[in-house]
């Protein structure tokens, strides 16, 4: 390129202009995520097994959404027999498990033998039940509802599943974390529907057990009564929602408000082609991404009307909440009814407010409102904080099982979200004396979470060409921005992980699929782990570049130039929006989202653009809202 300079400007100019066109007429942003193999093959179980157990007469929704999902997943199948997570996605042994038993339950196993027989041979090959377990090892969150689909299409015994104690959600919610439930926090109503269903078609022997748990029955499932919100879907997510409804509508629950809302629920978010998403949508994760990523750039977002800023607002939730009894203050990834606050929604949001209250078009009245609402949600994130010094998702304390833990990905997150209004609290100096030892114990975790190469490790993001399906690129990026905030670029870690990210970056120029893992070692780069595949991706390369552009006078240029070249070359060509799945949602289940691919690039490009004028390049076009 003899102008790069030229070229990323306007790059950055096309692609904030297609992530501006993505909002709503309310102003935010929704976006789609990935259909879901995984998803629709459990929404096709629940209704399978609602239909097999109702007892009423008149015509019931199920048939033709039965129908619609089986025909969408005969079509998703991989040449390797698998079904993955999502039409981009590697086969994996959970999601073949659970669309072969939904098509046993539907009735279709005859007519979709070949295809069913092809599965058989994937999952023998992947090490069938004992595969399933050594993938999810001792959190039962997942592996036992899988088991339970199973069950209920009798392809396995009722004794493969394990006895849940649903008994314990019948305890104060300030207890749950005191007795090692052996699933996370967001899964008390699984533990609840599958533990009856289990205790119901397999009882168990012991005699104490039993009456304890036949005595909790009618008190949990007013526990689950309170737990479900107005959609119907738990936690907006479809595989939760319909693991409730199969297990309940199976032992006889069928005319229960619980299924019948979660049925409801079912058949409303269903789409077109007969698929289900993973989860309704992320509209508040991805309005706060959009609103960031544009700041990144120097754009005035208040100039965006008022209309984002009030949606923004009207998401925090005020209340505690019902279903993991959180203190009000926190956001969630949606502003629908099943959305929970959590420690990455959270601080997004108060990085997003106080993108709008730095803005030059920002209103005093805006500027006052933004700041009551960070300042609940400084306290909110400051109450969740573990003791180790991270952040968990959801509840602070629960456990150690993997998605209940302290993540790096969320930690940094929150170091950023607190260090944005460090200088809003002067009034309240126990406020800021407590913010400030919140983030110096938040930099101690991660100083223990580094790897010895320099990477950090994300809890909600992956990449499934990695040998462990991990994705230090995001990790590794999100946590250099986290020190990029605390004015440390200069310590070791922080060096480190930069010096990482430079090696991380394969032959194209792009970063991600699945890379060499190297050390530097003065002038040489020494390979430690050779691995085939080093495919780039838009959403990898634009949060590495995003990360490294915080401190470009140390970061050779080359890498810089041939990151952003190989980025704009994308967004040139129109083909910078093939998203990829590397979204984890619960319990790794693969997702990708529209808008990644749009915020993370208006991201790094932004942070280019800014570069360039502050060298003179060029100065920056105002900004059309659209």
């Amino acid at each position: 390129m003899s102008d790069p300079w030229t070229s990323w400007q306007s790059a950055h100019q096309r692609v904030c202009q297609d992530l501006l066109a993505e909002r709503t007429q309310n102003g935010h942003w929704v976006g789609e995520l990935s259909s879901s193999a995984l998803s629709t093959a459990t929404a096709i179980s629940a209704l399978s097994v609602h239909r097999r157990e109702s007892h009423k007469r008149q015509a019931l929704p199920d048939d033709s959404l039965i129908t619609a999902g089986v025909d969408w997943l005969r079509q998703q199948q991989n040449a390797d027999g698998g079904w993955g997570d999502t039409d981009k996605s590697h086969s994996n042994i959970a999601t073949t498990m659970l669309v072969c038993s939904a098509l046993q339950l539907a009735g279709v196993a005859s007519l979709l033998h070949e295809q069913l027989d092809a599965g058989e041979r994937y999952l023998e090959a992947a090490g069938g039940l004992a595969g399933l377990r050594r993938r999810y090892g001792r959190d039962k969150t997942f592996a036992v509802p899988i088991l339970t689909n199973c069950a209920l299409a009798e392809r396995v015994d009722w004794q493969e599943v394990a006895a849940l104690p649903f008994e314990l959600a019948c305890l104060p919610q300030g207890l749950y974390r005191f007795v090692q439930l052996p699933v996370v926090s967001y899964a008390i109503p699984a533990l609840v529907a599958i533990g009856q269903a289990r205790f119901v078609h397999r009882p168990p022997w012991n005699p104490v057990t039993r009456i304890t748990r036949w005595l909790s029955l009618g008190r949990s499932l007013r526990v689950l009564r309170r737990m479900q919100p107005e959609s119907g879907g738990f936690l907006e997510a479809t595989p939760l929602t319909s693991f409730v409804v199969m297990s309940l509508a199976s032992i006889g629950r069928t005319e229960h408000p619980v299924v019948q809302n979660g049925v409801r629920f079912l058949v409303e978010s269903v789409r077109a082609d007969g698929s289900w998403p993973i989860d309704t949508n992320l509209a508040t994760w991805n309005t706060t991404l959009s609103l960031n990523a544009l700041a990144a750039g120097g754009e005035d977002i208040a100039r965006l009307g008022t209309a984002c800023l009030d949606w923004l607002l009207d998401c925090q939730h005020l209340r505690r909440h019902p279903f993991t009894g959180a203190a009000p203050g926190g956001w969630g990834w949606s502003d629908l009814s099943g959305a929970v606050p959590d420690a990455d929604d959270t601080p997004g949001a108060l990085l997003a407010l106080a993108c709008w209250r730095d803005a030059p078009s920002c209103q005093d009245e805006e500027r006052t409102r933004a700041s009551v609402a960070a300042m609940a949600g400084v306290r909110w994130l400051l109450s969740i904080q573990n003791r180790d010094g991270g952040w968990p998702t959801f509840c602070r304390g629960w456990g150690t099982l993997p998605f209940d833990r302290s993540g790096a990905d969320l930690t940094a997150h929150a170091i950023r979200g607190l260090l944005a209004w460090r200088d809003s609290w002067t009034s309240e100096p126990q406020l800021a004396a407590r913010m400030e030892r919140a983030v110096e114990r938040g930099f101690e975790f991660l100083r223990r979470k580094q790897t010895s190469e320099g990477a950090w490790l994300p809890l909600w993001f992956g990449n499934q060409d990695h040998p462990r399906e991990e994705n230090p690129v995001y990790g590794t990026a999100k946590v250099v921005l986290a020190y990029e905030a605390a004015d440390r670029l200069d310590c070791p870690q922080c060096q480190l992980a930069i010096r990482w990210l430079c090696d991380a970056q394969n032959q194209d120029g792009g970063w991600g699929g699945s890379f060499a893992a190297v050390r530097t070692e003065g002038k040489s780069r020494v390979i430690l782990a050779e691995i085939a595949s080093n495919a780039s991706s838009v959403e990898e390369t634009a949060l590495a570049l995003e990360a490294l552009l915080i401190d470009p006078g140390r970061v050779p240029q080359d890498v810089i130039s041939q990151g952003l070249n190989w980025l704009t070359v994308r967004v040139q060509q129109g083909t910078y929006r093939q998203n990829s799945p590397i979204g984890f949602y619960f319990a790794k289940l693969w997702y990708h989202e529209r808008l990644y691919p749009l915020v993370f690039a208006a991201a790094a490009l932004g942070r280019a653009v800014r570069q360039g004028e502050r060298s003179g390049k060029f100065q920056r076009p105002p900004l059309s809202p659209g």
